[in-house]
Order: C-alpha cells, then sequence, then structure tokens
C-alpha cells in the first residue's frame, strides 16, 4: 500500500532511485539522490507502507518530539520530484529508501505501478560497491542495462553479471520485465577506506547521471567535500606504510588498465561537460563551477569536518568478499 498526497503531472520524468544498504557501499548512492532532493528542493508526495517491506528489528524506528509531542519516524522508501527548468524541461522522480526486507517483487511493482502512471521514460537506479580501486584516482562508474539495444543506443554494457543481487538488481529487471527502459550506474569504492561519506563516489555518480540524461547537475559543495576526502585519506595512508605500498599497487594497476580509457571519446565527454557547465547549457540551474570526480591536482584542500576515518589495513588471503564487479 502506498500512501499519497497528490499524482504530480511530470515533463519527461526521469526516476532516479538508490538505496540504503547492500547496494550502497560507502552511502555513495543514497547521497547522490538525497543531493538531488536538497539541491533542486524535492518534494515528497508518496511513501511506501513500512508494514508491507521492512523488519523493524533490523531497521528500527526512531523516535522524536516535535514541540513536546512524541512522534515516530518509520523506515521507509519514499518518493519526491523535482522540476528543472531550462531550454528543455525535464522532472525527475526521486526514489530514496533502504534496502527492503521482505517482498522484493511487490515492492518493485508498487514502483512500477508509479513509473507508469507518472509516464516515466527511463528508470535510472544507482550503486556503489566495494573494489580493489584506489582512492587517488578517479572513481570508476559502469553503467549497465539488461536490455541489448539500449546498451547499444545509450552507450551502456550489458550486463553479464551471475551471482548475489540486491534490490538493485531486482528493480533493474523487473523494469526489464515490464517493458521500461532501465539502467543502473555503479560507482568502486576502495574497500580499504569504505567507512561513510565517501563524497568523491558520490560526485562520480551525479556526473555520469548527468552525462546519461544530459542534465546540468548543480554540484553545490560535493567537490569541495570530496577534495576534503581526499586530502583527509592520503594523510591517513601515509602514516601506514602497508597502506601506502598497497596503496601504490592499485594505482599501478589501474594506471594500467586504464591506458586505453585515454580515447578521444572519453576526452570528447570530459569536454561536452566542460562546455555544458561554462556555459550554463541545457537543463538544471544556474551556471556553476566545474570539478570531475578524478585527477589528483582536483583535491588538494584540508578536511574541515574531521569525518574521514583510518583506512582499513588490506586484507589478505582471500578474506575480501567485494570485487569490482556489479553486484546485479
Amino acid at each position: 500500500m502506498i500512501e499519497l498526497d497528490g499524482m504530480p503531472e511530470l515533463v519527461d520524468p526521469v526516476m532516479v532511485a538508490a538505496f540504503e544498504g547492500w547496494n550502497d557501499a560507502g552511502d555513495a548512492a543514497s547521497t547522490a539522490v538525497a543531493h538531488l532532493e536538497r539541491e533542486w528542493k524535492g518534494e515528497v508526495f508518496a511513501a511506501l507502507d513500512a508494514e508491507d517491506y521492512y523488519d523493524f528489528q533490523v531497521n528500527r524506528p526512531t523516535v522524536w518530539l516535535d514541540d513536546g509531542i512524541r512522534k515516530i519516524t518509520w523506515p521507509t522508501t519514499r518518493l519526491s520530484v523535482v522540476r528543472v527548468g531550462g531550454e528543455k524541461p525535464r522532472d525527475l522522480v526521486l526514489v530514496r529508501g533502504i534496502e527492503p526486507s521482505m517482498r522484493w517483487r511487490s515492492f518493485c511493482n508498487e514502483l512500477l505501478g508509479f513509473a507508469h502512471e507518472l509516464g516515466v521514460e527511463l528508470v535510472v537506479v544507482l550503486g556503489a560497491l566495494l573494489g580493489d580501486t584506489p582512492h587517488t584516482r578517479p572513481v570508476p562508474v559502469s553503467g549497465v542495462t539488461s536490455d541489448p539495444d539500449l546498451a547499444r543506443t545509450m552507450n551502456l554494457e550489458e550486463t553479464k553479471y551471475e551471482g548475489p543481487t540486491g534490490i538493485v538488481g531486482i528493480l533493474q529487471e523487473a523494469c526489464t520485465h515490464a517493458g521500461v527502459p532501465a539502467v543502473s550506474l555503479w560507482a568502486a569504492v576502495p574497500h580499504y577506506v569504505s567507512q561513510p561519506p565517501n563524497p568523491k563516489a558520490t560526485l562520480a555518480l551525479l556526473n555520469r547521471l548527468e552525462d546519461l540524461i544530459d542534465m546540468r547537475i548543480p554540484l553545490g559543495e560535493l567537490p569541495e567535500d570530496a577534495r576534503a576526502w581526499q586530502v583527509g585519506v592520503d594523510q591517513l595512508a601515509a602514516e601506514d606504510s602497508e597502506v601506502a605500498e598497497y596503496v601504490q599497487t592499485l594505482e599501478e594497476a589501474r594506471d594500467t588498465a586504464d591506458l586505453p580509457e585515454a580515447s578521444g571519446e572519453a576526452i570528447a565527454r570530459e569536454f561536452e561537460r566542460y562546455l555544458r557547465r561554462r556555459d550554463g547549457g541545457g537543463p538544471g540551474g544556474t551556471a556553476g563551477g566545474h570539478a570531475t570526480e578524478g585527477g589528483d591536482s582536483s583535491y588538494l584542500r584540508d578536511n574541515p569536518s574531521g569525518r574521514t576515518r583510518p583506512p582499513r589495513r588490506p586484507r589478505r588471503g582471500g578474506d575480501e568478499d567485494e570485487g569490482d564487479e556489479s553486484p546485479e
């Protein structure tokens, strides 16, 4: 059952979803949707009934005071809408919540019911996974789909993943079977510094989303937070020679693997993003400074918040369960 607060009429809507939990390393994906909601002042218009999908011993409700009156906030998934103006107006339906504990098929069917009623043209699900990637390099973001035609037209990978999956993979497959175009964007988070927040991974997801849906996304303070995060991790990693050596090994492997990526296509994509921000072109608010998710020269400031935690020592003997393969 879904609680409604009026069904909005939307223009060329795209649904963007993220879920806390197994699909959300470093809280990168859920933070990305929260950023969109905050920057574009999203208005919540619906929430799924928490009783249907959540185990409250796993995801407990919270009690808070409102002018002396005790109230309860239940763990759930909420839907909000943001209206983006410009030459080509387009609305976004933002879905943010916690990975459900039960009834995943019913959960996806309810979301797809909304997508149908709102005329959603594309569903983009954001995720983040732990991987063998160095924090000093641009965050890898893979775009995958189950639809071979969509993979070809949007320059995405057709997923070949086999193995355990989370709600991101289930929702994407539900969209495919319902005939709704769906894409998953996965950011790889360094497993040795997996504690949230990870603003660098969040920034990488937003940049990739911006390219995918051709909308200029206001970044706010996120580039500054990403710079501070990297400087903080640099300092902490330098204090442990074993971790520093491990990071260097990852850097060498990444640089070797990335040599083919220094292509005209990749350079053109980055230049297009730069022009979009410089000229204020496309829908999405006022023009702002451009910052990508990578490059050593982009992360040179101290961390004012002190929230970065020490990196974990690299695991030995195959103890790391997570890999670079998107767990769809």
